[in-house]
Order: structure tokens, then sequence, then C-alpha cells
């Protein structure tokens, strides 16, 4: 499947992971380390872009940034391109620095603000960068020492993050630091970077049943559901549905028993169903094939064999196409 455009919009918050081309380290050095976060504070200032989160492991680094004025893709263009040259440079190499497609996720301030910043603070002890918490808040190249008065850094949202835990500024550090000790035990907390379907789903009758989603994204279904109204990201989210819809729709349509269920099988009065079933969620609504592949019993190479055949079916089958748009309009 083609990438899918990204979800650049001012005003959105998003976590952005960048790391080296095949995981090669893009930090050798302290100056190397300087010289990037000069960068990007220069760039927050100039731009006026919020920034709640930074982290830089030798190999990768994340923000978690609100790009008010401008779009993330020129910020990250700015630094990026900036950073890399000087990289070159300093250390005799040529050639690409950054993996070719740096990942974004826009997320849900709400629920998700603190919970990303101490995900991301909380990464240079994760890499064993540094060995404990004591150590993390001293370490000069993660925005958790910013925050906690140890170092500084322009661009940083710090007064608009301590302000979420306390109105005086050692009452906030205090708490905020508390916050984070208590995210050590917590992990990798892969929910925080997968978007999309890494969010909890119920299943009913081996039937996923979820709201709206999109794999950019990090948030519920309503959050999802009102990006999708939004007129300045036409075309950028496809039109959606619930597997579940999706399941009933198609039995309708093969007129089968309500309670029929499309498990995997050998190929029978169910296999067209299937095949459908899978190009509709996987080729049309972006559902991953690892997630249709768990709901109906499924490997996802076998996903991958029926969604093309069920492309084929309805390139050869203009009614289906007829019918899958109304099924939209819904």
């Amino acid at each position: 499947m083609p990438r899918q455009a990204r979800l650049d919009i001012p005003g959105l918050l998003q976590h952005v992971i960048v790391r080296g081309i095949e995981r090669t380290d893009i930090f050798l050095d302290d100056d190397d380390r300087g010289r990037f976060v000069e960068r990007l504070n220069n760039l927050l200032v100039d731009t006026g872009t919020d920034c709640f989160a930074w982290a830089l492991i030798p190999n990768h680094f994340h923000l978690l940034l609100r790009c008010n004025h401008i779009d993330l893709s020129l910020f990250m263009r700015r630094l990026l391109t900036g950073y890399a040259i000087t990289f070159n440079r300093r250390h005799a190499r040529s050639g690409h620095l950054f993996q070719n497609r740096y990942k974004s996720i826009v997320c849900e301030e709400e629920p998700y603000l603190l919970e990303l910043i101490r995900y991301i603070h909380l990464n240079p002890l994760r890499a064993g960068v540094v060995k404990d918490l004591d150590e993390l808040d001293r370490y000069l190249w993660c925005g958790h020492a910013a925050l906690l008065g140890q170092n500084s850094l322009a661009g940083q949202a710090v007064d608009e993050v301590m302000a979420l835990f306390a109105s005086k500024k050692k009452e906030a550090r205090k708490a905020y630091r508390q916050f984070v000790s208590d995210g050590v035990e917590m992990g990798k907390r892969p929910e925080l970077t997968g978007g999309g379907l890494r969010r909890s789903q119920l299943i009913e009758n081996n039937i996923a049943v979820m709201g709206d989603y999109d794999e950019r994204i990090l948030g519920g279904g309503d959050f999802v559901a009102s990006l999708r109204e939004e007129p300045r990201f036409a075309g950028k989210l496809p039109c959606t549905m619930n597997l579940n819809s999706l399941h009933a729709n198609i039995i309708e349509y093969f007129k089968f028993p309500a309670a029929t269920k499309l498990r995997r099988g050998r190929r029978n009065q169910y296999s067209e169903a299937r095949e459908l079933f899978c190009y509709f969620a996987v080729g049309e609504l972006e559902y991953s094939g690892a997630k249709v592949g768990a709901l109906i019993g499924m490997g996802t190479p076998s996903v991958s064999r029926a969604v093309r055949r069920g492309e084929e079916l309805v390139a050869s089958r203009p009614d289906l196409r007829k019918w899958w748009l109304e099924q939209l309009k819904q």
C-alpha cells in the first residue's frame, strides 16, 4: 500500500521520532548534541513552536511539538537538513544521516500530553544512557532536566507543563518529579508510540468493536472522528467504519445467516466473503493486516493474499464497487 499522507496541520500536538539511517549513531559526542540543541532552540523560538518534551539518544531522538504557525514538515526539514550538513562536515562523512521518513503521530492532548512527556523523558533511562533517575535529573540532553530547572531551552514550554502540576514552581517540580518516578516501572509503553490500532478494543463474538481510528493518530475514536470533519484534512483521512459493521454488512450482502462468522477455513461458500472482508478492511479502510488476521484467524501472509483476491473480485464486479460506495455513505 502507498504511504499515507502526513497529518501536517499547525496547532496539533505531534510526537516525532527520528532515527539514524540503518540505526547508526547520529550523536557521537557532546559537541554534536550541543549543536543539535542549539539549532532546535533557535528554530523553536524563530517559528513560535512549542516543545513539551525532547530526548537525545545516540541513534535517535524524540520531540513532542506543537507547531503553531508552520507545518511540521517545514520545521523538520530545517532541523534535519542543517544538522546533517554540519554533522557530515565535522565527521568527514557523506550521504544520508537520517532514515528517509521520520515518524510523526498526531496526539490528543487531554489524555496523552503528560503521559507522552513522561514517556519521552524516560527514554535515556530505558536506553541505558543514564543509570538511574538521579542521573537523569542532571542529564543535559533531555527536557526532563529543564523542567527541573537544571538547564534551559528557550523554546521549551516549561511554564505550561509545570502549571499542570501546581501553581507554585517548587511544588510543581516536586509533583512532576514524582510523576516521572512513578513511570519508571511502566516499561516501553508501546501504546504511546504506535498510534491508531494500539488503542484498546473490545472483542464481542469474535468481532472487534472499535471506534473511528487512524494509525497516524494517538487518540480516542471521537478525536479521530473530529479530525475527519476538519476541511484541512480533506483527502488525508480515509472514510472508515469499524470492523464489526463491515463484517455485518458483508454477511448481509451475501445473505448469510446473521450469526455467520467469517473465520478461516477451506475454500467454501464463505471464501469470497472473507476475501472481500480482507480487501475492504485493509485495502480501503486501512486496518492493519495483523489486526484483520487476528480477528478471523488468518496469518498476515494469508490476509495479504485474500486482499489481492478481493481486489480482483471488486475490479471484475462493478456492482460490488457500487455497493461499497453506498456503504461508505451510511
